[in-house]
């Protein structure tokens, strides 16, 4: 097997966003929704045909949603169905006692998200203690989901922690300048939920590639909650088409792999 492909061959993705929703487990209402269920086996079973565009699924981050809240059970449960090469990326109140933090991160937990765009996440006022303090522990980073056309009034306190990443391409096409301005601070980027954004996913990925090799990851957001339109396995084609061969690797599997410590 090499560095690039799996046993079958195909390239490896490292699924960098994705959502296990599982009525066995609480749900909150936000802003009105609640997510149809999207178990473990739902997740393989929807991801079986990426083989078809030349990719297999061999590793990602399954990411608390703002209609999960505070609620640990269903990413520990998920997160030991998908098993190894799976983590987590949870949300957590400021005042989780570090023997939480520290049991979260046994059971694979690798970041803790800030869900500036919908709620349901620690608020921007705990960014800074909560972030660095899960660093110094467990050596987590943290994640955003935001409009990056709000950055310029937040970017100071993102480039400021130890380790973080941003959602979505940051959503706008506006924002990108300011997204730009982040990976060049060292901040990495999630090229994921192309049916949720509001720009060139292709050109934007392009873009952040071209300020740092190692910025980029890329996920499905399986179910893509909410999105105007789905993950398609298509997405991932044009992608790819912006790639010079030599950078797949990194940015499907790579990139990702080394930042969520996989």
């Amino acid at each position: 097997m090499t560095a690039a492909a799996s046993a079958s061959g195909r390239q490896r993705l490292f699924d960098a966003h994705l959502h296990i929703v599982d009525p066995a487990h609480p749900l909150v209402e936000n802003q009105g929704y609640l997510p149809e269920p999207f178990t473990v086996a739902d997740y393989r079973a929807r991801t079986a045909s990426l083989g078809e565009v030349g990719v297999e699924v061999a590793g990602g981050a399954v990411v608390s949603g703002s209609f999960q809240a505070f609620d640990q059970g269903y990413l520990v449960a998920a997160l030991e169905a998908l098993g190894p090469g799976f983590v987590g990326v949870t949300q957590i109140p400021a005042d989780t006692p570090d023997a939480e933090v520290l049991r979260l991160h046994e059971a694979g937990v690798r970041g803790v998200r800030f869900n500036v765009q919908r709620g349901g996440s620690a608020p921007l006022d705990d960014v800074d203690r909560l972030a660095r303090r899960v660093h110094d522990l467990a050596g987590w980073h943290a994640e955003f989901y935001l409009d990056a056309r709000a950055l310029p009034d937040l970017a100071a306190r993102i480039l400021a922690l130890p380790a973080a990443s941003v959602d979505h391409l940051g959503l706008h096409a506006d924002g990108l300048p300011h997204l730009l301005r982040l990976v060049e601070g060292g901040v990495k980027v999630k090229a994921t939920g192309f049916g949720r954004v509001q720009l060139d996913p292709a050109a934007a990925s392009r873009a952040v590639l071209d300020v740092d090799p190692t910025a980029l990851m890329v996920g499905t957001d399986l179910p893509s909650t909410r999105a105007p339109r789905p993950f398609r396995d298509t997405d991932l084609a044009l992608l790819r088409a912006v790639l010079d061969p030599s950078e797949v690797d990194a940015v499907l599997w790579g990139n990702a792999a080394a930042f969520y410590r996989v």
